[in-house]
């Protein structure tokens, strides 16, 4: 797997892992197990935009 495709894989992950805690913080009154779903969910979605960018690098 390239690095391009690994990170959108990882950040796919991450994002949907962060997903999971935010609703899962928010469900049962947790603002601290909130807050880091979301961060995490950011990172994800930062990561699967790096990959897009070594993609178009890449070719």
């Amino acid at each position: 797997m390239n690095s391009s495709t690994e990170d959108k894989a990882k950040g796919t992950i991450k994002e949907a892992v962060g997903t999971v805690k935010e609703k899962t913080g928010e469900a049962i009154g947790n603002p601290d197990l909130r807050d880091r779903g979301t961060a995490e969910k950011v990172e994800g979605k930062v990561q699967q935009k790096v990959g897009d960018v070594k993609k178009v690098f890449d070719q």
